[in-house]
């Protein structure tokens, strides 16, 4: 029988300010985004470099961690899981996101 994992690891810089939420029960949660590379070789046979944006957040310690030592641009590699959510917007239609939920993070 084989099990199937959820993990993901990322190395990229944060692109936002760290958005800390503080829930009535005394637990919190972090929330940026992160930006990765990803290099290829065009059509031309140029390099290219897009960026790609990740959802991040974190939950209790690691939340408060990140609140500390997080400052937009550091560069870092994170290890988590990918959580898959929906939800209704302000206008009432339902969507759906991927986000990372940190639980290793480490400055480079």
């Amino acid at each position: 029988m084989t099990t199937v994992r959820n993990h993901i690891t990322l190395i990229g810089n944060i692109g936002s300010s760290t958005q800390i939420t503080r829930f009535e029960n005394g637990k919190s949660i972090a929330r940026f985004n992160l930006a990765t590379d990803n290099t290829y070789r065009s059509n031309s046979g140029k390099f290219k470099k897009d960026v790609e944006w990740h959802r991040v957040f974190a939950w209790g310690n690691m939340a408060e961690f990140i609140e500390k030592y997080s400052e937009k641009g550091k560069k870092v590699a994170i290890h988590g899981r990918l959580v898959n959510r929906s939800y209704l917007s302000q206008s009432g239609v339902k969507k759906s996101i991927t986000e990372v939920e940190v639980r290793q993070i480490i400055g480079l």
